[in-house]
């Protein structure tokens, strides 16, 4: 074998390695996407709509099989899991012009709502806890308000089955459902777990 040939002959083994490399890396990246889109994720939150709960500039980690699991990069969902219930932060596109967005579910389908200068009411009830206007029961949590700003636009409606009201924390300063409407819950991708990354505060965790 000449040197020429001999070089030749060694240098296919690395190309072959290096195609193999980035083969690999290739699919270790659609590997994380696809896990980011279909498995979890988190989110910025860009705006305080949410407060007191979170804040501009927190990062949130987002369960994205909470609802149910979806072929990854598509709204394709091929099983189903837990219900939205009232109480939960949820990441969905908004109705209006497909921002996504962050907010508390307040009503589901079936609820009859009610939203007076702020504060809420659900089939009838307040879900004010005891005196202090400032503190609800949502489903299962308690929620502390932000009327800093007022309690925004009054609301009422009876939600449709599968339909869902969003409504931010900060009520006098939140573009939510009453403004762009009822969200379909099938539209919902996501779960906020909890506040892993907070400014001044650094790695946290504050469960939602």
């Amino acid at each position: 074998m000449t040197r020429n040939q001999h070089q030749a002959a060694s240098r296919k083994p690395a190309w072959r390695r290096a195609g193999r490399e980035l083969g690999s890396i290739a699919l270790l990246v659609v590997g994380v996407l696809a896990a980011r889109s279909a498995i979890a994720d988190h989110y910025h939150v860009p705006s305080g709509s949410m407060e007191p709960t979170l804040i501009s500039g927190d990062r949130v980690v987002v369960d994205k099989l909470a609802y149910g699991l979806r072929v990854p990069f598509t709204q394709i969902r091929i099983v189903d899991g837990d219900r939205v219930d009232r109480g939960e932060v949820v990441i969905f596109d908004s109705p209006r012009d497909g921002k996504r967005l962050i907010k508390r579910i307040v009503a589901i389908g079936g609820d009859t709502v009610e939203i007076r200068g702020g504060h809420l009411l659900i089939n009838g009830e307040p879900t004010a806890v005891g005196v202090d206007w400032g503190v609800e029961k949502i489903g299962d949590r308690t929620v502390r308000l932000n009327l800093a700003h007022g309690g925004g636009p009054d609301y009422a409606a009876t939600v449709p089955a599968g339909k869902l009201l969003a409504v931010g924390d900060h009520r006098g300063n939140s573009l939510d459902g009453r403004f762009f409407g009822l969200v379909d819950e099938r539209a919902v991708y996501g779960k906020a777990k909890a506040v892993y990354y907070r400014s001044g505060e650094g790695l946290v965790w504050k469960a939602l």
